[in-house]
Formats: C-alpha cells, sequence, structure tokens
C-alpha cells in the first residue's frame, strides 16, 4: 500500500505529478501557439504607453512569461490540493477559474501598454491549454481511482463521534469509493470493540482513548461526526493533538444531501455557523435551463433525424406494430404528459403484464425483468444504449420533460409516493439524470429517491452538464440497463 512510505507521501508524489504534467502542457500549448503563427523567433512585439519610450519584446520570452504566469496561477488556486484533486468538481473550476482570471489580467495588461499582440497567438494557446489542462487532470483522476480499487493511495481515515451519527456518515462514505477515505476504525461514546460501525469498519476505542487510537492506525485524517458528551473545549483540544501529529480533520455536521452551493459560512463570535440556502424552483436559473434544454434539443432533433429514420425501419422490419410508443407520464407538480419513445416490446406488452408481476427483478416500486420476454430483438438492443430514450428530445422542445431531472414516473408509481417523495415532481423530469448515470435498474428504490431528491434541491446548469457527459460514459459502458 502507498500509505506505508509515510503519512503524506503519496500526497506529494501525486501533486508532483500534476506539477510536471501541467507544466508540459502548458508548454506545449504556449509555444505550440507561437510556433503556430509565428513559424520563426525573430518576431516581436512592440509595447508602448503613454509618456514612455517603446520597447520590443520577443514573443519567446512573452511565452517564457506566459506559462510562468499560468503555473503560478494554477498553485495560487490550490488546484493541485489533496483536498480537492480526485473526487469532486472543485479541482476543475479552480483550473478555469485560474486560467480565466490570467487571460483576463493579462489582456487587460496588453490593452493598457498598447501592445501590437496579434490575437490568434492569445487565442489559440488559451483554449488548447484549458482543455488540454483538464483533460490531463481527468485522466491522472482515472489513474488515481484505479489505484484507490488497489488499496492505495488513500486517506487512512479514522472516524469519531456518537455511534449512530457515525453509521451515517460511514455509510456515504463508503457509497463514493472515490473520495479516497479509507476507514480504519470508529471510536464511538462507549467504545465497545465487540461490534463493528458498520461492516469492515471496527470500532477501536472510546472516546477517553482517540488519540491512541489514532496513533495505532497511523491515521492521517480524522472524521468527527459529532457527539453531546464530546464539547466545544475537547474538541478544540483534541484539533490541536491533530495539528502537531499533522492529521487533517474533517467535521462532519448533521446535514445531508446537500451541495456546496447552498451551504454558507457565517462565523459569530468564534462559532462556525452554517446557513443552508432553500431549494429555488423558478427564477433566472430554471430560465437558464429552459433555454439550454431548447437548444440541445433543436439541435439534437436535427443531427439524429437520420438516426431516428434508421431506427424506424429497423424497428418496423424487426416485430409487427409501431416504430413509437406512447406512455402517460406524471411530470411537473403532478401534471400528466405523453412521453414518446421507440418501441422496444411486442405490441401487447401491457396485457402480458400481470403474467409477470411476481417475477420482477426490480426495487418493489418499479417493474423490471432482467429477460423480459416482451422485449423485441431490436428492442434489446435500443435499450441496452439507450436508444428508445431519444423521441423523448421532442418531450424536451414542447417542454413536457428536460434533458436532465428525475425519472419520469408512472401514476402508479406516485400513488405509492409518501410525503417527501413527492419532492420529486418539483422539476421537470428528466431524459437522464443521476439515477441514469449511478446505476439505473440496479438501484434499490430507497437510493433512487435520494439521488432524484438531491438533484430537485440542488439543481445547477455545470451539473446538468457533468451528468450529461457522464450519460455519454453510462451508455458506452451500459450497466444494469434492462
Amino acid at each position: 500500500m502507498a500509505l506505508a512510505r509515510g503519512t503524506h507521501a503519496w500526497q506529494r508524489d501525486y501533486a508532483r505529478r500534476l506539477f510536471s504534467t501541467d507544466l508540459l502542457i502548458l508548454l506545449v500549448s504556449v509555444f505550440g501557439s507561437e510556433l503556430l503563427w509565428f513559424r520563426t523567433r525573430r518576431a516581436e512585439l512592440q509595447v508602448s504607453a503613454q509618456d514612455l519610450p517603446e520597447f520590443v519584446l520577443g514573443y519567446t520570452g512573452i511565452s517564457v512569461a506566459l506559462v510562468v504566469g499560468w503555473m503560478l496561477a494554477l498553485g495560487f488556486y490550490a488546484t493541485r490540493d489533496n483536498r480537492t484533486t480526485g473526487s469532486g468538481s472543485v479541482e476543475y473550476k479552480r483550473i478555469l477559474e485560474a486560467s480565466i482570471r490570467l487571460f483576463g489580467l493579462t489582456a487587460i495588461v496588453l490593452f493598457l501598454s498598447r501592445s501590437e499582440l496579434g490575437r490568434g497567438y492569445f487565442l489559440t494557446a488559451f483554449p488548447i491549454g484549458v482543455i488540454a489542462l483538464l483533460a490531463g487532470r481527468w485522466i491522472w483522476r482515472q489513474w488515481l481511482i484505479a489505484r484507490r480499487k488497489e488499496t492505495s493511495y488513500l486517506h487512512r481515515a479514522l472516524i469519531v463521534g456518537e455511534r449512530v451519527k457515525s453509521i451515517h456518515v460511514a455509510v456515504g462514505i463508503r457509497r463514493d469509493g472515490a473520495a479516497g477515505l479509507h476507514l480504519v476504525g470508529a471510536v464511538t461514546e462507549n467504545g465497545n470493540v465487540a461490534t463493528d460501525l458498520v461492516d469492515g469498519v471496527p470500532v477501536v476505542a472510546g472516546f477517553n482513548n482517540v488519540l491512541t487510537a489514532i496513533d495505532n492506525f497511523q491515521a492521517d485524517t480524522v472524521i468527527f461526526t459529532g457527539a453531546d458528551n464530546f464539547g466545544p473545549r475537547r474538541l478544540r483540544e483534541l484539533g490541536w493533538e491533530l495539528q502537531s501529529r499533522k492529521v487533517d480533520l474533517i467535521m462532519a455536521p448533521a446535514l445531508t444531501d446537500i451541495a456546496g452551493p447552498r451551504i454558507h459560512a457565517r462565523p459569530v463570535s468564534g462559532l462556525p455557523l452554517i446557513q443552508v440556502d432553500f431549494p429555488a424552483f423558478e427564477g433566472s436559473r430554471h430560465a437558464a435551463k429552459r433555454t439550454f434544454d431548447l437548444i440541445f434539443s433543436g439541435v439534437g432533433l436535427l443531427l439524429l433525424s437520420p438516426v431516428f429514420l434508421w431506427l424506424t425501419i429497423a424497428i418496423r422490419l424487426d416485430s409487427p406494430g409501431p416504430a413509437f410508443f406512447l406512455q402517460k407520464r406524471v411530470g411537473l407538480n403532478g401534471n400528466g404528459f405523453l412521453m414518446i419513445k421507440f418501441r422496444s416490446m411486442v405490441t401487447d406488452a401491457e396485457e402480458q403484464l400481470p403474467g409477470l408481476l411476481d417475477e420482477s427483478d426490480g426495487n418493489g416500486v418499479l417493474f423490471k425483468l432482467k429477460s423480459d420476454p416482451r422485449v423485441t430483438k431490436m428492442g434489446s438492443f435500443t435499450r441496452r444504449y439507450s436508444l428508445d430514450e431519444l423521441p423523448q428530445l421532442v418531450n424536451v422542445f414542447l417542454g413536457h420533460m428536460s434533458l436532465v431531472g428525475p425519472r419520469p414516473p408512472l401514476a402508479a408509481e406516485v400513488e405509492k409516493y409518501d410525503g417527501w417523495a413527492e419532492r420529486r415532481l418539483l422539476v421537470k423530469p428528466g431524459i437522464t439524470g443521476l439515477w441514469q448515470v449511478s446505476g439505473r435498474s440496479d438501484l434499490s428504490w430507497e437510493d433512487s429517491i435520494r439521488l432524484d431528491l438531491y438533484y430537485v434541491e440542488n439543481w445547477s446548469l455545470i451539473g446538468d452538464v457533468i451528468i450529461l457527459y457522464r450519460t455519454v460514459r453510462a451508455i458506452l459502458r451500459p450497466s444494469g440497463a434492462y
């Protein structure tokens, strides 16, 4: 295991890899742009300012300065911080922010100095560099995730807090393997070492022996989940001890399924109070979502029209019946609409359903069969790669659905909803969503609802783009599609 080399050795090693890759990418991007626009190194940039003498600077000098400045910006925005690399979107956002601000500042300086910079050089280096940086980080992230699956390059984390709270946090951490947190043990109020906190996470000590447990298990991270008998002063003293040991402290507040942008710190008299914004279901952000849906569904229908034609012919030739299947689904605020799909079953599939209910492989609410005899040969192909969902672009264009959102439910499913599950209907259903990219039909009913509600309450346009990207990956590597 890579952690055997030292508590933070793998973090420094990974940061060096990122630094070297970033530097190589920027050298190629910037100097490649220079060579593209100026075949020789004799090209010069004339810079002048009022009341100052003109001076001439070679483009090679500009390229060197640009690479150095870009690397400094990436460092200043902590794009290689081990707390953000490897999981989540913060790493990518910081790269974009650092790059945009650097080039914005560069443009201002060049404008004020009345420089004669070649626009092609500037406008080529920036997008190529940004795209290459993001691609490089993505490649390294896949490498890191693969190593973590082999139980290396992990943070050795000890979870501390009341048992009930710690179980909730431990289950969430275990669900997200890409986070890189390996739970080596738990410290609870009674310290009952005879039982595990969750499967594979033993209780190793009580609160009075937390420091001994940290040392014995060589933990480099402590996750504090909260406890009534572990007061503020005791927690502050624990923080001092962790600082001397160079052990990270993570606080796990009793907040679930709330995305970062809705959480704001409000320090009051030394208390790190947290304010949580309520989810918004209307306004400019949702107008932007509708515009996004309208444009991309329209373009998608136009570009995919040959695919629509081919699938229509193939489905009609494969089995008797229409190529399209219309089914009533429940949408925004409980309003019904007709959802359009390519037909993937025989025409009398609904009549055959009662005889198959006892064989369901679904999650108790959704009916699913891994080997459904009603599915046609062509339907099996379209379902595997989600091609049967393509006509729903028409629903998106008409405003019944969105590109990204909760799965559109049947009226029979909505009748089984309890109070909190009905919150799925506060936004338009989507062609794809977190359910689609997180296991699809293999998910339990509770996990499906949890993912849908997380999306409903934490929607963002960037999040939609990420889900669409993950959808393409899920389609190319289909799992849980039946």
